[in-house]
């Protein structure tokens, strides 16, 4: 077959072969000096007026090569082809009779013999599934092309054997391989298909590394931003609760989404979620250090207005361009209330008894960052058989639709939701479309305070005693504490402790506060709570007593006794001052 002849559609090709046919018409010259170099043409066969003087001059003084200088052999496609370093497969008819193999697909694959059909003779395109594809292009007379198909068995230039062998454990390659029409001109003109395979490996294995270390990013940013959150929420003893986090995007670019439930003692718990604007390292290391401070401050007892009024100082310090949302709110199973803060972030939903849900957004102020604005408190009923949700943007914000309309979605998924927090949980991200492939970050806090049948409620009991003042108020309050604890059937020890921390901080509100006085008792599933309240405003501190001073250590004998103790400035005015004991097995029925 004269190879000469066809025309493979490539850049140049056509035109070399009109050189080379004129070089062949071009009656023969003079021969040159020994040494001598042919003068290059013009491509109307006149020699350049360049060449044409450098020929003059001699020998070895010419410039330029011309085309039409080389011989008619060297400018054949077979010759060309044969240099090309992609592997090249010319085939013809309808069953893809191997026509040409370069040098290249020989080394790659062995030889091939011309005349056999492909699906025969050209097992690696089978097994590639090119057969179909060179089908279509035979019909359909346009080019095709397939990207980075695995090749196996490759001996390529970086595979370290011979590059004549054929497999003998050599890496694989990737290529890309373009299917392109051909006119084979001739005796008995026919269509073909020209299989050019340019190698793809390096930029297939740099891909790979590329999206490799994406992924080994995002798996750190992802753990350094659970790492930031609870590792295992506080739970409790009057509510259940439960949260999660899914990272937005395939990116390592996480977000700054953070919640946390903190229990504050005498049965109150604060409930917190958040949302730092931005993504990345930077995001989450602000998160990790409002989370931290919010901690702190929530140590302090202070109302949740004035949490977050430190909370905004603190995040103008951290980084003044970056404006954080948050939501602070404290439930107190005495009050049956929950009392919240908002700065700049999404409405509580909460969820009565009787399934009717609504917005908790009565307090809401600029986000955190932004500064001079007086946060202020407002709360909501939430009794037994309530519950409610907190959440970030990432659950109800999308890009084509306005945010209230995925508050009104939420609301609605939500007041069908039943089961454990946890479930409730699982059953707004689904309804609320959240999949691994969502791109934002989404924290979901859900809370619920149960109601308390049966066996459950004897293990929850209050009991409160109103003090006037006066000398008979301490004997009033250690017996009413006596006989409240021997009627809820605790061990003698527990009995004993619980009625001496009711004298001392009963005592400490006669000397150091002011009327109207209470003493409340409380036991949950965990632990027996004492509780004094009184119209005084200044808290008590724990201070170490001289030998000879009269008191002084009533708050440092309550200390040493109980769990744990704490006080706390009551909103209407006034304080609290309480003890807790934690509950020994045989304290609770069975």
């Amino acid at each position: 077959m004269n190879f000469t002849r066809w025309s493979a559609r490539l850049p140049g090709t056509q035109r070399q072969r009109r050189l080379a046919a004129r070089a062949v018409r071009r009656p023969p010259e003079a021969p040159a000096p020994s040494g001598a170099v042919p003068a290059a043409r013009d491509e109307h066969g006149e020699p350049s007026a360049p060449d044409a003087e450098g020929a003059r001059r001699g020998a070895g003084q010419g410039t330029g090569h011309g085309l039409d200088a080389l011989p008619a052999q060297d400018l054949s496609a077979q010759g060309l082809l044969d240099q090309v370093p992609a592997l090249v497969a010319l085939v013809h008819g309808p069953d893809h009779r191997i026509a040409f193999v370069n040098d290249a697909y020989a080394a790659a694959f062995g030889p091939r013999a011309p005349g056999a059909p492909a699906r025969e003779a050209l097992p690696e395109l089978a097994e590639l599934g090119l057969l179909p594809l060179m089908d279509q292009v035979l019909r359909s007379g346009r080019p095709r092309t397939v990207k980075s198909r695995r090749v196996e068995g490759r001996t390529g230039r970086r595979g370290g054997g011979d590059p004549g062998a054929v497999g003998g454990g050599t890496r694989p390659g990737y290529y890309t391989f373009t299917c392109t029409p051909v006119e084979l001109k001739g005796p008995g003109a026919r269509r073909g298909v020209l299989v050019f395979a340019a190698e793809v490996t390096d930029q297939v294995e740099a891909a790979e590394r590329l999206r490799v270390s994406e992924r080994r990013q995002r798996e750190a940013a992802v753990t350094l931003q659970r790492s930031l959150l609870p590792q295992q929420l506080e739970q409790p003893d009057d509510l259940r609760v439960a949260a999660t986090y899914r990272p937005g995007g395939t990116d390592a670019a996480v977000g700054g989404d953070w919640y946390d439930v903190i229990t504050l003692g005498a049965g109150r718990t604060a409930l917190v979620i958040g949302d730092v604007m931005g993504r990345g390292v930077r995001a989450a290391a602000v998160m990790g250090q409002l989370r931290t401070a919010v901690r702190a401050y929530a140590r302090l007892d202070l109302p949740p207005h004035e949490v977050l009024q430190l909370l905004d100082g603190l995040a103008a310090e951290i980084d003044p361009n970056q404006i954080a949302t948050c939501v602070y709110a404290v439930h107190d199973p005495n009050e049956g209330r929950l009392v919240y803060a908002s700065a700049g972030h999404l409405p509580i939903l909460v969820r009565d008894p009787d399934g009717t849900v609504h917005r908790a957004d009565e307090s809401t102020g600029p986000p955190l960052g932004t500064g001079g604005w007086l946060h202020t408190s407002a709360s909501v009923p939430f009794g037994e058989g309530s519950a409610a949700v907190l959440y970030t943007d990432g659950l109800v914000e999308r890009r084509d639709a306005d945010i209230d309309q995925g508050i009104e979605v939420l609301e609605e998924a939500f007041a069908g939701a039943t089961g454990s927090p946890q479930v409730v949980c699982d059953r707004l991200l689904r309804a609320l479309g959240i999949t691994a492939e969502h791109d934002d970050d989404v924290a979901l806090l859900a809370l619920q305070h149960p109601v308390r049948t049966g066996h459950d409620a004897e293990l929850f009991h209050n009991a409160a005693l109103d003090l006037l003042g006066g000398v008979e108020a301490a004997p009033r309050a250690r017996a009413f504490a006596s006989g409240v604890l021997t009627s809820w059937r605790f061990p003698r020890g527990l009995h004993d402790l619980g009625v001496l921390a009711a004298s001392e901080l009963v005592a400490n509100s006669l000397q150091h506060g002011t009327p109207p006085m209470c003493l409340r008792l409380r036991r949950t599933d965990r632990r027996l709570i004492v509780e004094v309240t009184d119209g005084d405003d200044h808290l008590p501190r724990r201070r170490r007593a001289e030998p000879a001073d009269e008191s002084g250590r009533g708050i440092s004998i309550v200390a040493t006794i109980a769990s744990a103790w704490g006080s706390r400035r009551t909103p209407g005015g006034g304080k609290a001052v309480w003890c807790e004991f934690a509950l020994p097995p045989e304290a609770v029925p069975r």
